[in-house]
């Protein structure tokens, strides 16, 4: 993993891995970034799928994450781009755990890729990136993710950059009857990043 510049703020704005580059939102990401979230097999695992508006308005948010004062401010949710080929694919990053779930006011990793990118492993690459860049840059104790239960694809990253499963829990803002109410929250503590970076 590379890291542009030295400034301790704008260094975190892009980050190269062997296959991929993390940076900050550009207005040629928006047009990709709507049709992922018109797929309704990306968006399987989230309540709707969303409209062209919403989706700017997401991407709109995410990029200004970078800039909120804070633990983590200079990380986001990059979006992420192929080395070879120049697309954009999806994003990667930190963010705000959402209020009243387990781990609520720390740090969740989530991401989001486009369907012709799965599986080939550009989830963990920019996952581990990410994780690398957030414990090697600031002062945090743990970093959080969480999904539905029956999202398998997402929990089995989580394992893969070896984060714990560590609660259960019924999610606040999903309706009760829903299939996507079960959640689970995976943790990956700085001791934990520690060890695993020194026996890889």
């Amino acid at each position: 993993m590379s890291i542009s510049n030295s400034d301790p703020v704008s260094v975190l704005e892009r980050i190269e891995t062997s296959r991929l580059i993390l940076r900050r939102w550009m207005s040629s990401d928006r047009e990709p970034f709507a049709a992922m979230n018109t797929d309704p097999e990306v968006m399987r695992y989230f309540p709707s799928v969303l409209d062209a508006t919403t989706s700017d308005g997401l991407a709109d948010r995410l990029d200004a994450g970078f800039d909120v004062d804070g633990i983590v401010r200079g990380h986001g949710r990059w979006a992420l781009e192929r080395r070879d080929t120049g697309e954009f694919i999806g994003f990667t990053g930190l963010g705000p755990m959402p209020p009243d779930v387990p781990g609520a006011g720390g740090t969740e990793i989530g991401w989001r890729l486009a369907r012709a990118h799965w599986r080939q492993g550009f989830a963990c690459e920019a996952a581990r990136a990410a994780l690398n860049a957030a414990f090697a840059s600031t002062s945090l104790d743990e970093v959080n993710s969480i999904t539905a239960v029956v999202n398998e694809p997402s929990r089995a990253v989580m394992r893969r950059l070896d984060m714990r499963h560590v609660d259960d829990f019924a999610h606040p803002v999903v309706h009760e009857g829903s299939s996507l109410n079960p959640h689970v929250r995976y943790v990956l503590t700085r001791r934990e990043w520690m060890l695993s970076r020194a026996q890889n």
